[in-house]
């Protein structure tokens, strides 16, 4: 598989093509230094064996922002020496930290913007970005990732809504543009040729008058030229359609962009593939091959293979799926893609976040800070002699599945239906062995199975199917007899 296969970034050779993009845990303390449960965090993902690691974004300046990383001055050297040296003791896996720098943000719903700074502070700032990353380097670093997109400064600069009229005039690309080239030049005068540095920047804002792929495309083209080592793309997460809630600061995630950066359970699949394709198709037109990576609701091996194999991502890039199941690739290397733990993109790791509360997923045991571990001492969720007995009938409009409890320790339950007799597909996991599907049609025949799974990801073997529906009269269908109970 491509997937799996080594590659290379400016000197530094991944373990494969899967890449965990910044996702703040809010594991630090209010002090920005990193802890032992930062260190376990990354660890995960490198016992996982995710070849490329980008660490949360780490502030390059002292502004308070409650518990987020930073690298604004040496003494943060040593506990970020201690997070990379975890990471490499456990695998081949490469870490880069996500620098960022922030504007002030108050209860209120104010928000500083870039018009406010002096040229004296936009100089100050791009200093900062490269002493952020001379401290990155020794600290062990793989490389830097400069982030660029979303509510963050260097994003501002680079919107369609940057209102500076001076160097960096935002009626402008080359204005828009500009402050990030004074960025990267500074950065790698600093840390020199040999050390990787990444970009994470937007191909669509997702804001009304915001920029979109025509721009995104000219932006990325800029960075190549500029001699940045990888583009990864995000979409949305802006301030400007940010909804404020009274007593807290402006959450960049809570309005339509927002939904579009971490789009739900009701988005379509795979929803930023196309503009990333059509990043990387113009950049290589115009004889440049910096790498690309793909994020957005990337779940399944066979998609993510295919992305690589039609040309359209370098890499991968896997945050919510990642934090559901930090053994992606390592199942996936022993050729165990049944028991890794599928992401419902519930979004519920974003809500805390929002709320200021340490980052976790639903799918995780109860009370767990951690994505758990592999126990291959306890035996695997089973069914008893009768099966697992699963059922379906209406209730209103409303499809009720139940089933029993198998024997083992239960993390979750999967729940597979297929569609007028086409392939079955997750629809959700849920914790207790229930489940109402409340998009279903009357009169669509469905099919549906169960799948319990321990937090090792280790499933049991295929409950029963049930089939119901198909009938067109509505009013008939609450009669409507189920399928008899057939093993898979």
């Amino acid at each position: 598989m491509e997937i799996l296969q080594h590659f290379r970034i400016n000197g530094m050779t991944l373990p494969n093509r899967v890449v965990v993009p910044a996702m703040v845990t809010r594991l630090s303390g209010e002090d920005g230094f990193v802890n032992e449960a930062v260190i376990d965090r990354y660890r995960r993902y490198a016992e996982g064996h995710v070849g490329l690691i980008v660490v949360e974004a780490t502030a390059i300046h002292g502004n308070k922002s409650g518990p987020l990383l930073r690298l604004s001055d040496d003494s943060f050297i040593p506990g970020h020496r201690r997070l990379v040296e975890s990471v490499h003791a456990v695998s081949n896996s490469k870490v880069v930290p996500q620098i960022i720098h922030f504007l002030k943000v108050a209860r209120s719903g104010w928000r500083q913007t870039i018009d406010s700074l002096s040229v004296a502070e936009i100089d100050l700032i791009a200093e900062q970005f490269a002493a952020a990353a001379v401290r990155a380097r020794e600290a062990g670093y793989d490389g830097v990732e400069l982030h660029s997109a979303h509510a963050y400064t260097l994003s501002s600069f680079l919107s369609r809504h940057n209102p500076r009229r001076d160097r960096y005039d935002g009626r402008t690309l080359e204005g828009r543009l500009r402050f990030f080239g004074e960025v990267m030049a500074k950065v790698r005068a600093a840390v020199g040729a040999d050390f990787p540095v990444g970009v994470r920047f937007l191909a669509e804002e997702a804001i009304k008058d915001g920029y979109a792929l025509p721009d995104a495309q000219r932006i990325a083209l800029r960075v190549a030229q500029l001699g940045v080592d990888y583009i990864s793309l995000s979409v949305g997460g802006k301030f400007e359609d940010a909804v404020h809630k009274p007593g807290q600061p402006l959450y960049p995630y809570t309005g339509y962009s927002g939904d579009r950066c971490m789009p739900g359970d009701w988005y379509p699949g795979l929803p930023h593939a196309g503009l990333a394709a059509a990043i990387k198709r113009y950049i290589n037109d115009k004889g440049y091959r910096t790498p690309v990576i793909s994020v957005g609701k990337i779940s399944e091996p066979a998609e993510a293979e295919q992305l690589l194999r039609d040309g359209k991502a370098d890499l991968i890039g896997m945050a919510r799926q990642l934090l559901s199941d930090a053994d992606w690739v390592r199942k996936l290397e022993e050729g165990r893609s049944d028991d890794i733990i599928r992401c419902i993109y519930c979004n519920v790791c974003k809500q805390l976040d929002e709320n200021f509360k340490l980052v976790s997923c639903f799918l995780w045991p109860k009370g767990a800070i951690q994505a758990p571990r592999e126990d291959a001492t306890q035996p695997g969720p089973e069914w008893g002699p009768a099966g697992a007995e699963l059922t379906a009938q209406w209730e209103g409009d409303q499809l009720r599945l139940t089933w029993r409890r198998p024997s083992g320790t239960i993390a979750g339950y999967d729940v597979h239906r297929a569609e007028e007799g086409g392939g079955a597909v997750i629809v959700e996991s849920v914790k207790s062995a229930k489940f109402t599907d409340r998009q279903a049609l009357r009169t669509l025949r469905y099919t549906y199975h169960i799948r319990a799974y321990d937090s090792s990801g280790r499933h049991s073997r295929p409950s029963n199917c049930v089939s119901v529906g198909g009938d067109a009269d509505a009013d008939a269908a609450e009669t409507m007899q189920l399928v008899p109970a057939r093993s898979l």
